[in-house]
C-alpha cells in the first residue's frame, strides 16, 4: 500500500510539472500573428530587429567581425570615394535582447590621410548618435513589416 501511495504521489508530480509543458507543443497556426513581430526575438543571441538593422546600414562597410550571439559587429576601414583622404570604422553593439534605443551602442573611429600617413582624428559627437537613430529606424520598420506580414 505505502508503494502504491508513492507511485501515485510521484505521477502526480511529474503530471504537474509536465502539464506546463503540454502547451508549447501547439502548432504556429495558432500562434497569434503579432507573436511573431514581437519586440523580443532572438533566435540569435540578441534582438533579431537589431541585428538585420545594423547589418543592413553597414552593408556598404566590409565587415571584419560579426557576432550574432555576442551582438557585435566590427567594420574595417572604410574610405568614402568623395573623400579618399578619410576613412571610418565602426563598431556596433547590440546590449539586450529587447528592441529599445539603449540597446544599440555605436562607436566610431576616424583618421586622415597626411602625407601619407593615417593619423587619427576626432570624431564629431552626433555620427555615432545618428548611426544609432538610423538602425534603431530601420529595425522598427522591420518589425512593423513583420507584423503587418
Amino acid at each position: 500500500m505505502a508503494s502504491r501511495l508513492f507511485r501515485s504521489v510521484s505521477t502526480g508530480l511529474l503530471l504537474t510539472a509536465l502539464l506546463p509543458l503540454a502547451a508549447c507543443g501547439g502548432g504556429a497556426k495558432d500562434r497569434p500573428k503579432a507573436d511573431l513581430a514581437a519586440s523580443r526575438v532572438t533566435t540569435i543571441g540578441v534582438n533579431a530587429y537589431l541585428w538585420r538593422a545594423s547589418l543592413d546600414t553597414l552593408s556598404f562597410m566590409p565587415m571584419v567581425q560579426t557576432d550574432s550571439n555576442g551582438g557585435v559587429i566590427v567594420t574595417d576601414w572604410y574610405a568614402n570615394p568623395n573623400s579618399p583622404n578619410e576613412r571610418m570604422k565602426l563598431t556596433v553593439s547590440i546590449l539586450d535582447q529587447d528592441l529599445r534605443a539603449d540597446a544599440l551602442r555605436v562607436a566610431a573611429s576616424r583618421q586622415v590621410n597626411q602625407n601619407g600617413q593615417w593619423i587619427d582624428a576626432p570624431v564629431k559627437a552626433a555620427t555615432g548618435q545618428k548611426l544609432e537613430e538610423v538602425i534603431l529606424t530601420k529595425a522598427r520598420d522591420l518589425r512593423r513589416t513583420a507584423i503587418a506580414g
